[in-house]
C-alpha cells in the first residue's frame, strides 16, 4: 500500500481513537457510559443504529451475496427495513418510558421488571454470549478486508489490529464515544462507496457492456432467490429488533419517544434500499472482474476458487489509485467498527449489568465496565480466529439471541399474565435447541433455518408452561 494511503488510513484511525478518548472525562456515570444520559438525538441514533445493523458483516456479506448472486442478495436488508419500522410502532412506546423512570441500562432488565431475576439473568446470559459472537464476527469482516487488500498482513495480525482500535475506543468512551463514532463513520461509509468504490469500479471494469458480457442474466434480476430463503432472513433478522441490546441501549439513550421513532425510521430507510443495493452492487462487480481475470495475479483464476467476502477486498486493492484505496479503506474499516463497538458494549452492558449485578448506583459501575469491555474484546479476538465466515457466525448469534429470546419479550409487551418460569424455559429450550440443531448439522426439510425450529420449541413451551 502506498504511503500516501497508509497516512489516510492513519488519519482515520487517529481521529476514531480522538472521540473516544474525548467521551472518556465526559462520563460520569454508568448510565452515561451506557445510554448516554438519556439525552442523545434522532439524526445521531438513527445514523448509528443502521451502522451497527448493516455495519461491517452485512457490507461484507452483502458484497459475498453479491459475488454469488447478484441483486438478489440486496433482498436480505429489505428485512432490516421492516424490522425497524415494526419496532418504532411496536415496540419503543412500550419500553421508552419505563427505561427512562427506572434508569434502565440493559434489555434484560426489562425483563427483570416483568418477569424477575431468573428470567433476567438467563437472557443476560443469552445476550452476552449472542452479542460476544457478533462481536468477534464484525472483527473477522475487518480483518478478511485487510488481508485482501495488504496480502503480506496475516488474519491473525489484522485481527489484533483491528480489535485494539475499537478496543480502546469503545473502552474509553462508551455509548456516546459510540454514537459519535458511528455517525463519523456512517458519513465515510456512505461518501466511500458513492463517489469512489461504485464509479470507480464499474468505469475499471469496461462499463455496462463490460458487465453484462461476463455475467448471466439471473445477476441482474431480483427473482434470483427461493421463497425459502426470503423466509429464513425475515425470521432471522427482523425479530432482532425486539431482542437486541444494542436497540435498546439506542432506545434508552433517545431523550424521548418521539426522537426515538425518528430515528429507527431513518435507519430503516438507510438499511433498504440504499444500503441494500450498494453492498450487493460492489459484490456483484468483483464477480465480474474475477470473470474478467483481474485476480489471476493474486491467485484466483476463477470465481469457484475465491471465498465471496474475499472479492469485494480484492476489488478495490486492483483498481483504486493512490489516495483513493487509503479513503476507501477507512470506508469499509468504517462499517466494520461501527457494529464492532456497538456489539462489544453490549455484550459489556450484559456482564456488568446482569450477570454481575452492578448498577448505576455503584461509583465502582463504570471502572469495572471499561475493565470488562476490554476483556470481553480481547475475547472475542480469540473467537474470530477460529472462524471462517462473517455471514455464519453473524447470522448464528442472531438465531441464538432471537430464537432465545423473541417469545418471552412478546409475552412481556402483549400478555397480562406473565409466568417467569414459562419465560425462563423458553429462553433455554428455544435459544438451545437452535445451538443443538445447528452444530449437529441436523437436516431440516424444506432447508429451513434451524432459528425457526427454536422459535417454535421456545412458543410450544411458553404456551404449555403458562397454563
Amino acid at each position: 500500500m502506498h504511503p500516501i494511503d497508509i497516512a489516510v488510513f492513519a488519519i482515520y484511525m487517529i481521529i476514531v481513537l480522538a472521540i473516544g478518548f474525548y467521551y472518556y472525562k465526559k462520563n460520569k456515570s454508568a448510565k452515561d457510559y451506557y445510554v448516554g444520559g438519556n439525552s442523545m438525538k434522532s439524526w445521531h441514533i438513527g445514523l448509528s443504529v443502521v451502522a451497527t445493523d448493516v455495519g461491517g458483516g452485512f457490507s461484507i456479506g452483502l458484497g459475498g451475496l453479491g459475488f454469488v448472486m447478484g441483486l438478489s442478495g440486496s433482498w436480505m436488508l429489505l428485512t432490516g427495513l421492516i424490522g425497524a419500522w415494526l419496532s418504532a410502532v411496536l415496540l419503543i412506546p412500550k419500553v421508552i418510558n419505563e427505561g427512562h423512570k427506572f434508569n434502565l441500562l440493559t434489555f434484560p432488565e426489562l425483563l427483570k421488571r416483568n418477569y424477575g431475576k431468573k428470567v433476567a439473568l438467563v437472557a443476560g446470559i443469552i445476550s452476552f454470549i449472542g452479542y460476544l459472537g457478533f462481536t468477534s464476527s464484525q472483527l473477522l469482516a475487518g480483518a478478511k478486508l485487510a488481508v485482501g487488500t495488504f496480502p503480506e498482513l496475516s488474519l491473525t495480525n489484522a485481527l489484533i489490529i483491528m480489535g485494539t482500535v475499537a478496543m480502546l475506543y469503545t473502552v474509553f468512551g462508551g455509548i456516546k464515544a459510540v454514537i459519535y463514532t458511528d455517525t463519523f463513520q456512517w458519513i465515510i461509509l456512505m461518501s466511500g462507496l458513492i463517489f469512489i468504490g461504485i464509479p470507480v469500479s464499474f468505469y475499471a471494469l469496461g462499463g455496462l457492456d463490460g458487465i453484462l458480457k461476463v455475467l448471466p442474466n439471473e445477476f441482474f434480476r431480483l427473482d434470483n432467490i427461493t421463497w425459502i430463503q426470503m423466509l429464513n432472513w425475515a425470521i432471522t433478522i427482523i425479530p432482532i429488533w425486539f431482542v437486541g441490546m444494542t436497540l435498546y441501549q439506542r432506545i434508552y439513550a433517545c431523550k424521548d419517544e418521539k426522537t426515538a421513532k425518528k430515528a429507527w425510521y431513518i435507519a430503516g430507510i438507510f438499511e433498504y434500499p440504499i444500503m441494500a443495493f450498494m453492498g450487493v452492487a460492489l459484490g456483484l462487480l468483483s464477480r465480474v472482474a474475477v470473470e474478467q481475470g483481474m485476480f489471476a495475479t493474486d491467485g484466483f483464476l476463477t470465481a469457484a476458487s475465491l471465498d465471496p467476502e474475499i472479492g469485494l477486498p480484492l476489488l478495490l486493492k486492483n483498481i483504486l489509485p493512490v489516495g483513493l484505496m487509503g479513503l476507501m479503506m477507512s470506508a469499509y474499516f468504517s462499517a466494520i467498527m461501527s457494529t464492532a463497538d456497538s456489539c462489544l458494549l453490549a455484550a459489556s452492558g450484559n456482564f456488568t449489568t446482569d450477570i454481575l449485578g452492578l448498577n448505576d448506583k455503584n461509583p465502582k459501575t463504570i471502572k469495572i465496565s471499561q475493565v470488562v469491555t476490554f476483556i470481553v474484546g480481547f475475547v472475542a479476538i480469540l473467537i474470530a480466529t477460529a472462524m471462517t465466515s462473517v455471514l455464519d457466525l453473524m447470522l448464528l448469534s442472531y438465531s441464538f439471541m432471537v430464537s432465545g429470546l423473541l417469545v418471552p419479550v412478546l409475552g412481556m409487551l402483549y400478555s397480562k399474565n406473565k409466568k417467569p418460569l414459562a419465560a425462563l424455559l423458553a429462553m433455554l429450550f428455544g435459544g438451545f435447541s437452535t445451538l443443538i440443531i445447528t452444530f449437529l448439522e441436523v437436516q431440516i426439510p424444506y432447508e429451513f433455518d434451524p432459528i425457526l425450529i427454536g422459535i417454535s420449541i421456545s412458543l410450544v413451551t411458553y404456551l404449555i408452561v403458562k397454563k
